[in-house]
């Protein structure tokens, strides 16, 4: 777990202190200026502190890690409203990318979307992780070389995300999403994980061992990740 460093906190609103602390850090010290972000309830009081802070991400261009095929922009229930909503609404960034889930040939926007994430290449990206242990949509038995692509989404992550959808929606099966490869790529990766669900999945990075069907375990091969959680170990 040296390669781990694990930040423990009271709450999921302290988590986000801590994290726009580290930003604030790299914006300081000018080696912030491509940033990984991620969606999901665990993100809501991380991107209310950074709206609300003085912080000046005018520099910053940024990457979603992933999107629902087939949902607009406009529909509530896609990641590029919920990044509109929490964040890009409140606070201008130099250019902001999310995958587009409703493009024509989603191979190509695949291919298109890593091209872009290489050539940019991020300084941090921001992780929450699924209680299967997925980070991203990268589902277990996803291959550590991935790259962007298409996801298919497991019972269980369906399960636990269609309680979010508005509007009697039906939650897509499919999804847009950087490859295990793509977040590896990144020279430091922070990871939010807040409440019981998320237990097992970091308990599965703390046993310190590589297992495919825990997505999660492969940022021990990382050598710079941080942790920040409400759970004691």
């Amino acid at each position: 777990m040296e390669k781990c460093k694990l930040i423990q906190v009271e709450s999921p609103e302290k988590g986000a202190e801590k994290f726009y602390q580290l930003i604030k850090e790299e914006l300081e010290h000018n080696r912030l200026h491509v940033l990984g972000l991620a969606t999901g309830s665990t993100m809501i009081p991380v991107y209310k502190k950074l709206t609300e802070s003085e912080l000046d991400f005018s520099d910053v261009t940024t990457f979603n890690l992933d999107e629902y095929v087939g949902l607009p922009a406009s529909s509530p229930n896609s990641y590029a409203y919920f990044m509109n909503e929490h964040l890009f609404n409140k606070k201008t960034f130099k250019e902001t990318n999310i995958p587009d889930g409703t493009a024509e040939n989603l191979e190509e926007e695949c291919k298109r979307y890593e091209q872009a994430l290489q050539d940019a290449k991020l300084d941090i990206q921001l992780l929450g992780v699924g209680e299967n242990g997925h980070i991203a949509f990268n589902e277990p038995g996803t291959p550590k070389d991935s790259v962007t692509h298409v996801a298919q989404l497991t019972d269980s992550t369906l399960g636990v995300n269609s309680q979010y959808f508005e509007n009697d929606e039906k939650i897509p099966n499919t999804a847009l999403t950087m490859g295990i490869a793509s977040i590896m790529s990144a020279k430091k990766l922070v990871l939010l994980a807040f409440g019981e669900k998320k237990r097992p999945a970091i308990e599965k990075v703390l046993e310190g061992k590589i297992d495919p069907d825990w997505t999660i375990t492969y940022l021990l091969e990382h050598g710079n990740v941080t942790i920040i959680t409400d759970l004691e170990f």
